[in-house]
């Protein structure tokens, strides 16, 4: 089960449920993925609607692998997503929206 008060999201992979997260080692990835030189870049990208289907790609892996999956963004490629590439926008959506969370 996952915990949105930790920015926890989660991502069925070939109808196996898994926490995604990002963490500052997840976004750090995202970052170089991205070729952003910033987290500020990152967030700014998605919000002007500036991303791809890689990019939710890169955001995915990167969620996933903070928290604790140990595939590669080469798995997902032939990985069926829970919910198509609609559920896949939105887990990527929601997790950076939920990292990039402040609170009072």
């Amino acid at each position: 089960m996952v915990n949105p008060l930790r920015g926890e999201v989660e991502v069925v992979l070939d109808g196996q449920p898994y926490v995604a997260r990002l963490t500052l080692g997840a976004l750090a990835e995202l970052e170089h993925d991205l070729g952003a030189d910033s987290l500020l870049a990152v967030a700014e990208r998605f919000e002007a609607g500036r991303f791809s289907s890689r990019d939710v790609l890169s955001v995915l892996v990167a969620g996933l692998r903070g928290g604790g999956w140990q595939g590669r963004a080469a798995d997902l490629l032939t990985t069926e997503i829970g919910g198509g590439p609609v559920a896949a926008g939105r887990a990527a959506a929601e997790l950076l929206a939920r990292a990039f969370r402040i609170d009072a």
